[in-house]
């Protein structure tokens, strides 16, 4: 799937675009507010690129530990989650490779999502 998304520039260049969309959405720029944007694109690209099978190895925080101080609670995530299923769409990737991405993020869901007791 790496490849057919194009491979690491593509995927940098489709990254780039996800953040755009993110930062610009009320509901959850805040997440980002201190964050260092260079170093979020690159980490989410290697993440990204890790997900999709790529030749690379995801060597980021535990998931968990790195958004635990978030409080990103379900809805939160599903709109990160239709933000980068339309910056995919907007690339024309296919909806099949789309789909197989989001399974994968979604995966993670668990532990980055804080459930209210």
């Amino acid at each position: 799937m790496y490849e057919r998304l194009g491979g690491e520039e593509t995927i940098s260049t489709v990254v780039g675009h996800f953040c755009e969309r993110v930062l610009a959405d009320e509901q959850v720029a805040h997440f980002f507010e201190d964050v260092d944007m260079h170093h979020q694109r690159a980490h989410q690209t290697l993440f990204l690129s890790a997900v999709a099978d790529g030749p690379v190895e995801y060597d980021g925080k535990d998931m968990r530990a790195a958004h635990a101080h978030l409080e990103i609670d379900p809805a939160d995530f599903d709109v990160i989650a239709r933000h980068l299923s339309a910056t995919l769409e907007s690339f024309d990737v296919p909806e099949d490779d789309r789909e197989a991405v989001l399974e994968a993020v979604a995966s993670y869901g668990d532990a980055i999502v804080i459930v209210a007791d």
